[in-house]
């Protein structure tokens, strides 16, 4: 894979393309990494604990690699 965390990318292809970010997390087998900011989805959460609160959270998701370049 040709970027690691800690890297600063910018998307080239997807809903976010010129976005950049850091990568936060990586799966080199899958070729896939999580970038901050980027490919952002609502999550629907329930409060497990009483010190949780209920509500919608953003997440980051994984993107293929081959969809970022390094800046």
């Amino acid at each position: 894979m040709h970027v690691k965390k800690g890297d600063t990318v910018e998307v080239i292809a997807g809903s976010d393309v010129g976005n950049r970010g850091e990568i936060v997390e990586s799966k080199p087998r899958k070729n896939m990494v999580k970038v901050q900011g980027v490919n952002l989805v609502k999550k629907h959460v329930k409060a497990r604990r009483r010190d949780e609160t209920s509500g919608i959270k953003e997440y980051e998701r994984f993107i293929d690699a081959s969809n970022i370049k390094k800046v």
